[in-house]
């Protein structure tokens, strides 16, 4: 699970985007998103999804499957 933290926040750097612009786009509260980069609530999948479109990365990859 921490890979996984680590990827989201790394991710969300690399296209320069804040917690707020990222919880906008799957369409969910920035408190809520905050949540999510610090483990305290799950992913689901229709956000998984969405994440993996927003970042051009593989679920495989986002959920620490394969490394990139």
């Amino acid at each position: 699970m921490d890979k996984i933290l680590s990827k989201l926040s790394r991710l969300r750097f690399a296209v320069d985007m804040t917690q707020k612009e990222v919880a906008e786009y799957l369409g969910i509260h920035q408190k809520t998103y905050a949540r999510i980069e610090r483990g305290e609530r799950e992913l689901v999948t229709s956000q998984i999804i969405k994440l993996c479109e927003l970042y051009n990365v593989d679920a495989n990859f986002l959920l620490g499957f394969e490394e990139s």
